[in-house]
């Protein structure tokens, strides 16, 4: 690696638009980010699963294929 052409890696605060921050390693001082671990669905098990189960028996029956 060449000297002097690299940026200065530093300790990041990471600031989430719920409240929720946490610090990490980054070339910037201070990081926004809309969604993290702690408000995204799969993470906090609010996540709506769409049952796709019934669909294929529900469209034959409303047009009457076997």
């Amino acid at each position: 690696m060449r000297k002097d052409i690299h940026p200065e890696y530093v300790e990041c605060r990471v600031t989430c638009a719920c409240g929720n921050s946490f610090a990490t390693k980054s070339t910037v001082t201070d990081r926004s980010i809309d969604i993290c671990n702690e408000c995204h669905p799969f993470f906090t098990g609010s996540e709506k699963i769409v049952d796709a189960a019934g669909r294929v028996e529900k469209f034959k029956s409303k047009y009457k294929l076997s």
